[in-house]
């Protein structure tokens, strides 16, 4: 089937959020951000705990969602930073994979 040109990426939803939240995250500053990320750690954590898998899944999305604010506060390229921590090679993913 292949990858499709709406195919949510690294780098797009990086950009995404940048877009939508930078300015308010920037207002905030980045320990208040950080809090709000540990805020979702903690509900996570709630969810876990609970064995609620939707309301994990939607926790999960506000936890990488936080950090990627905290990574456009930063300047971090989070792709980049998967490459490097973890051998990340996306374009080796075949596009059956996608």
């Amino acid at each position: 089937m292949g990858c499709r040109e709406t195919e949510l990426t690294v780098k797009r939803f990086q950009h995404a959020m940048r877009a939508a939240y930078y300015e308010r995250d920037r207002e905030r500053g980045l320990m208040g951000t950080f809090a709000w990320l540990v805020e979702e750690v903690g509900e996570l954590a709630e969810t876990l705990l609970k064995g609620d898998r939707e309301a994990a899944m939607e926790e999960l999305a506000d936890v990488v969602a936080w950090t990627f604010s905290i990574a456009n506060l930063l300047g971090v390229d989070m792709e980049e930073a998967l490459r490097k921590k973890y051998g990340v090679d996306i374009e080796r993913v075949s596009a059956s994979e996608c």
